[in-house]
């Protein structure tokens, strides 16, 4: 018996739809796409076709290429309520789709993946002009100060982790399996989540010392604590998590999650990402699932 094919549903046309519209605004060749997205050409061919699903890497990669956000991918808008707390003044998808767009896409990822890598304090604007292949002017055009670069590698955070899970957390409609996939998307394991930590990190630091940078520090780690909390209150309101205790519960978790992703990115002994994981699961079997009763264990003498 062959393999299962694919139904295609009117979800996948849409998106499927929305993904040639992006290749014809920006003038790509499949060829190209595939490369720029790391998708062999007849896999992207069969998707764009409607024969073939989009799976979850591969829509966060078109977002990232294209400036959109995963959720106009899959509900033709930014703000579509998912499973996941929606960015204020963040992640939005670009309606440039100029030369001079992309060219900005593309010192943003440059300079993105150097302030995670050198530093923030260590990145030239000389170095992101290097990286992308333009000029030092290209760089101040695009972005005039050296801090601005920062505040926009936060704001690619948040867009990154916003697509990530969007893309992901969809299809699980179980409270409790959803919030531990939340998890393990937040996992500082493999260079993009690493990376991802990396930038936090620092802004965490620049933000303790530079009160201009708080409110826009804190509009980006709201729609993280968004998400937990939406979680934890679907939980609560489907019986499976502890009811009444949402918030005090996604203020422990976040602040417990930072502490451990710091312990692992200082390579503090006896830490990995692995052992991280294991440390939350412990904190939400014990402190947030809702157990049923069970039977007194002490039993009568005799």
């Amino acid at each position: 018996m062959t393999g299962t094919r694919h139904a295609s549903t009117p979800v996948d046309a849409a998106v499927a739809e929305r993904v040639r519209e992006l290749l014809a605004r920006d003038g790509w060749t499949q060829r190209r796409f595939s490369e720029a997205i790391g998708l062999e050409e007849t896999k992207l061919s069969k998707s764009l076709a409607g024969r073939r699903r989009f799976p979850a890497a591969e829509l966060v990669a078109i977002a990232d290429a294209t400036g959109v956000t995963v959720n106009w991918l899959l509900h033709g808008h930014d703000d579509a309520r998912t499973h996941t707390a929606v960015p204020r003044g963040a992640a939005r998808t670009e309606s440039g789709s100029d030369r001079g767009a992309r060219a900005r896409r593309r010192i943003l990822d440059a300079a993105w993946n150097l302030i995670a890598d050198r530093g923030y304090h260590r990145v030239r604007t000389a170095d992101v002009a290097h990286a992308c292949g333009t000029s030092p002017a290209a760089i101040h055009y695009h972005f005039p100060t050296r801090s601005g670069l920062l505040d926009e590698a936060l704001r690619h955070n948040v867009k990154l982790a916003f697509d990530r899970q969007v893309a992901a957390l969809g299809e699980v409609p179980d409270p409790h399996a959803r919030l531990l996939r939340l998890i393990d998307l937040q996992l500082p394991s493999g260079l993009l989540l690493r990376r991802e930590w990396s930038i936090w990190i620092q802004v965490w630091a620049e933000t303790a010392i530079d009160p201009a940078r708080r409110a826009l520090y804190w509009d980006s780690y709201d729609r993280w604590y968004r998400s937990v909390l939406m979680t934890l209150t679907d939980g609560a309101d489907a019986g499976v998590f502890v009811p009444g205790r949402a918030e005090a519960l996604a203020r422990q978790l976040t602040a417990l999650i930072d502490g451990l992703g710091i312990q692992v990115m200082a390579a503090t002994p006896g830490t990995s990402p692995e052992e991280m994981r294991a440390v939350l699961h412990d904190f939400i079997d014990r402190a947030v699932l809702l157990r049923p009763a069970t039977h007194d264990t002490a039993t009568e003498a005799g």
